[in-house]
């Protein structure tokens, strides 16, 4: 009995102990310890803000350029620095930049130089317009007066668009309200040149979908001699209204309404006018066929008597590429291109910013315009204007990626011809000798992007990596010398390197199909390959970009890693990923089937390895991640045990024309392709747990993709989570505390369904 008793005894103290331990060691890895990261840190405060560069512009042919800075009272400041030595000297000062009026200056969100570099166009005061800041108020700086005065100061503050100069630095034309109008600097004298735009008739700028899948906003160009404006109009009167729903605002509900043609409506109408700005009449562009069935997503001017313009029809498989010219008003067709598939306009890339437009860029003294195109692979190739001749110009045997500038000899490109996660500067001479050089020296691993200037001789370089973030400086070329290190992120880094940091390995995983996919691995810190972890796989999966690539992991996966997950990113086939064309297109009416089954049989092998615990397996995605995350949880169900889908199509026939029949084709003919790649057709399978979020006030993916699969789960008898954000749109981010109720949210949720 003695015995007993002892040995329960020490059984209690051994219990005590190892819960002890279990406390203390969970303890030192808790949000109290300072190497280890809490979602607080991350959205609540502003400890771990990177340094982004501000608006710059070359100036001089690149010899020089300005740059906003901000001085010791905290107020802007354009600074000039030359590109060779880096001798900085003030360009604007605050007080030059500082109305009358005003106290402070202004607050300078983006700038351009007039032609000449005599005058400066600052734009202040925006206000959003769909997704981004395109109204605003606009403010001229004239270097030989040393004034600073407003445009369009007699209308409504934050009403005015893309003010531009017109080439002789005379005028400056803008947007308000639908119309184009032009103002004489001497004189104030403001002119409308078009006065039918409305909600519906739109000139100069563009209705929601243009902008969302062409990137178009701009709709106006000036001609080179000053005397034509050359512009879009849309009518957009017989696009149905999306009617959202803000509920919270006031006590009665108001309706929101959007201009959306959703998939197998037609689009708008679009027609190209040409306005003389000094009698105010427009003769219009005609092309050959329907302008409700063709998309004209550029223009350009040549030279004063020729305009380029780029028409797209319906399907997007045909583009021809047309010359228009003024004086005697004729159209002749210069270069086409085929596919069976689609023509890619543009180029979803690492490298590329999405608002770039899509012109051809000129080259060879104007003689010829680039444009990339997609055979084996996307190369460069040069537009003879007067002959329509092609000259290859890179190298055939590797992708493109994007275009980086050019001198009158060199084109400097993105690429990465061994790993599709990382990008590298490469130069080629435009003849078409395909003899490239690259220009990136091989310590800059990762992602790195150039802006190089017009002479050639300068670039801005971005570098980051896995566990890197941003840094850019000004380089020489091609020596790829540093000249002045413009933002370090040495705060950050500093801040960085005192985490508990994982590691992050790039990968490729062979399916049993035999299709070899690229991946991203972030392993948990402190990893023990004998240690079961549970893992999350981040998902997007469509062609409008890549997860898997050597850039900064962000401070919310080092978060899970830190909590213990193991982290997953994989492109499956239809991603932008530089592996050839036939591996980009040929998710061509399959989405939601062939990149489901990539990634799909891509996490089943990737969940072989030892150290991953099959029964513990979760996966997220925002927008098109959303619709991947729900097609894996429906569609292979014996591998995912939990899902958080945000802001999720449900069913591609609610999304927009041009995106979706671009991927997907006419749903008038191919309507099986659409329902198969739904993921509403596959929901009466869901077996895992599933978190669905969604903002009602989602303008891209309408929250009715939401309450028609709530509609489906409920006829399935399907148990599920929900999360609406009022009045949040696709990014849910508006609000006070709502980026890290999110977050919380999301994290809580595999908490729960996978420990």
């Amino acid at each position: 009995m003695t015995l007993k008793l002892n040995i329960d005894t020490i059984m209690k103290q051994l219990v005590f102990l190892f819960l002890f331990f279990t406390f203390y060691t969970t303890l030192a890895q808790s949000p109290q310890d300072s190497s280890y990261l809490t979602l607080d840190r991350i959205f609540a405060s502003s400890e771990f803000r990177q340094d982004y560069q501000p608006p710059v512009k070359w100036i001089d042919n690149g010899e020089s350029y300005i740059i906003i800075e901000k001085n010791k009272e905290g107020q802007n400041e354009m600074i000039e620095y030359s590109s060779s030595k880096s001798t900085r000297s003030i360009f604007l000062s605050s007080k030059q930049l500082t109305p009358k009026s005003k106290k402070e200056a202004l607050k300078i969100e983006e700038f351009y130089m007039s032609d000449d570099e005599s005058k400066v166009l600052i734009f202040t005061n925006s206000k959003r317009v769909w997704r981004s800041n395109t109204k605003g108020d606009y403010w001229v700086y004239d270097l030989s007066t040393n004034k600073l005065s407003q445009i369009g100061k007699d209308f409504e503050a934050s009403s005015l668009m893309f003010a531009k100069f017109s080439k002789d630095n005379q005028f400056v034309a803008y947007v308000m309200d639908f119309n184009i109008y032009k103002e004489d600097f001497k004189s104030g004298k403001v002119t409308q040149l078009t006065t039918d735009g409305t909600i519906d008739i739109i000139n100069g700028t563009f209705d929601w979908v243009y902008e969302e899948e062409f990137s178009c906003r701009d709709g106006f160009r000036w001609s080179p001699d000053a005397t034509n404006i050359a512009y879009w109009q849309l009518d957009a009167s017989q696009i149905g209204v999306f009617n959202m729903i803000n509920n919270t605002d006031s006590i009665y509900s108001k309706i929101v309404p959007v201009q959306y043609p959703k998939v197998g409506r037609d689009p708008s109408s679009a027609r190209i006018g040409i306005v003389d700005v000094n009698s105010g009449k427009t003769e219009w562009v005609k092309l050959k066929g329907s302008i409700v069935q063709n998309y004209i997503p550029a223009i350009q001017w040549i030279n004063k008597d020729q305009l380029l313009i780029q028409q797209l029809n319906r399907k997007q498989n045909h583009l021809k590429v047309w010359l228009y010219n003024l004086s005697t008003k004729s159209t002749s067709l210069l270069y086409e291109e085929k596919e069976d598939s689609w023509v890619a306009i543009q180029y979803p890339d690492l490298s590329k910013s999405r608002w770039m437009g899509n012109d051809l860029t000129p080259v060879l003294g104007g003689s010829a315009v680039l444009r990339l195109t997609e055979d084996k692979w996307r190369n460069a190739y040069t537009i003879d204007l007067n002959t329509g001749k092609t000259t290859m110009v890179s190298p055939g045997d590797y992708d493109v990626a994007s275009v980086a500038g050019n001198t009158s000899k060199l084109l400097y490109y993105h690429a990465s011809p061994t790993s599709t996660a990382q990008r590298y500067l490469y130069s080629v001479d435009l003849k078409g000798n395909k003899k490239d050089q690259r220009i990136t020296p091989s310590s800059y691993q990762g992602v790195n992007t150039y802006n190089v200037s017009p002479n050639g001789k300068y670039a801005f370089h971005s570098h980051t990596s896995g566990l890197e973030a941003k840094t850019v400086r000004l380089i020489s070329l091609p020596s790829h010398k540093t000249i002045r290190k413009v933002i370090t992120n040495e705060e950050f880094t500093e801040k960085l390197s005192k985490q508990t940091l994982p590691t992050v390995e790039l990968i490729s995983v062979t399916t049993e199909d035999g299709t070899v996919v690229d991946g991203r691995l972030i392993k948990p810190v402190n990893f023990n390959e004998s240690t079961k972890y549970p893992v999350i796989f981040n998902v997007y999966g469509e062609p409008a970009g890549a997860k898997a690539t050597d850039t900064f992991v962000g401070m919310w996966n080092i978060f899970l890693a830190q909590q213990g997950y193991v982290v997953i990113a994989i492109d499956p086939r239809g991603t932008p990923c530089l592996k050839g064309s036939d591996w980009r297109k040929s998710v061509y009416r399959q989405i939601g089937r062939l990149n489901i089954r990539d990634l799909g049989l891509a996490a089943k092998e990737i969940i072989k390895a030892p150290y991953i615990d099959t029964q513990r397996v979760g996966v997220w995605g925002w927008s098109g991640g959303g619709s991947s995350t729900l097609n894996l949880l429906f569609q292979y169900p014996y591998i995912f045990q939990a899902g958080v889908s945000v802001a999720p199509l449900t069913d591609a026939r609610t999304y927009d024309n041009i995106y979706q029949e671009r991927y997907m084709g006419l749903p008038q003919e191919n309507m099986d392709d659409y329902v198969l790649g739904a993921p509403i057709t596959h929901a009466k399978n869901l077996e895992g747990k599933l978190l669905l979020i969604h903002g009602t006030g989602d303008d891209n993916v309408h929250y009715q993709n939401a309450e028609m699969l709530v509609n489906e789960l409920i006829l399935q008898n399907k148990q599920f989570e929900m999360m609406a954000y009022p009045n949040r749109s696709h990014g849910i981010y508006e609000g006070e505390n709502t980026r890290r109720h999110l977050y919380t949210l999301i994290f809580n949720f595999f908490e729960r369904n996978m420990q």
